[in-house]
């Protein structure tokens, strides 16, 4: 074993970017759930609505936005796995029709990315050999394991995490008096949306802070929003 593999085995490597499909699709039904169930509680309790109305429309929430978006990312997700399958196809046919001039443009990407025009033939070769799909797939279309679409892994994620999002705000709104419910739950949104995007953050590898801050401002926004939507129609119906 040479003494570069030697370092690598004895100090690996931990990279994330094999987490990113589902991780988007966690953070993204979380967040989602937690800021539009939350900014529908503050809406309608803005608009004079008692207890019940509150938990009957944040429910209400919860269950539509949990299939809205499961359904979504479900169809966008197999819309781009469709595309994949696609390119897929097309190159396999364009390796069996013409397989002398897909072996020069793989290596004309390799020597893009700084190889000598000999070498990045000798790669594109060796390449070739050993998986000339795999290799065009990877290196000409751009798709890798880590980052292919899965649909169903998508929707499912989506879906929980939307749920146990929504579930938090209804949570408060049940244990909260109603003269304060609107505050109660702005505060403990907030919160719980710091306390995602750091989570998120920290599950992809980046800043804690970032990933607190941008979550949070969306959910203030999101909530001024309803909050002040709700006061109008309740001003109008009084």
């Amino acid at each position: 074993m040479t003494t570069e593999n030697t370092y690598l085995a004895a100090v690996p490597e931990h990279h994330f970017v094999h987490r990113t499909g589902w991780l988007r699709a966690a953070v993204l039904g979380a967040n989602d759930g937690l800021i539009s169930t939350a900014s529908l509680i503050v809406g309608v309790a803005a608009a004079g609505a008692g207890h019940h109305e509150l938990l009957v429309a944040g429910t209400a929430g919860l269950m539509a936005g949990a299939m809205s978006m499961a359904a979504g990312e479900y169809v966008s997700v197999s819309s781009q796995a469709d595309t994949e399958k696609a390119d897929i196809e097309r190159e396999a046919r364009e390796l069996a029709l013409h397989p002398e001039e897909e072996l020069r443009e793989l290596a004309l990407i390799y020597e893009g990315r700084g190889l000598t025009p000999e070498l990045a033939l000798q790669v594109a070769q060796q390449l070739t050999a050993h998986d000339a799909l795999g290799a065009h797939i990877r290196d000409e279309i751009g798709i890798s394991d880590a980052l292919n679409a899965k649909p169903v892994e998508a929707a499912v994620t989506s879906a929980i995490t939307f749920t146990v999002g929504a579930a938090l705000p209804l949570a408060v709104v049940w244990f909260a008096p109603l003269t304060q419910v609107s505050d109660w739950v702005g505060v403990s949104t907030l919160a719980f949306l710091a306390l995602l995007g750091a989570v998120g953050a920290h599950a992809g590898g980046s800043s804690l802070w970032l990933g607190a801050g941008r979550v949070t401002f969306w959910g203030v926004a999101a909530m001024f929003a309803t909050a002040a939507v709700g006061t109008l129609f309740g001003q109008v119906a009084v």
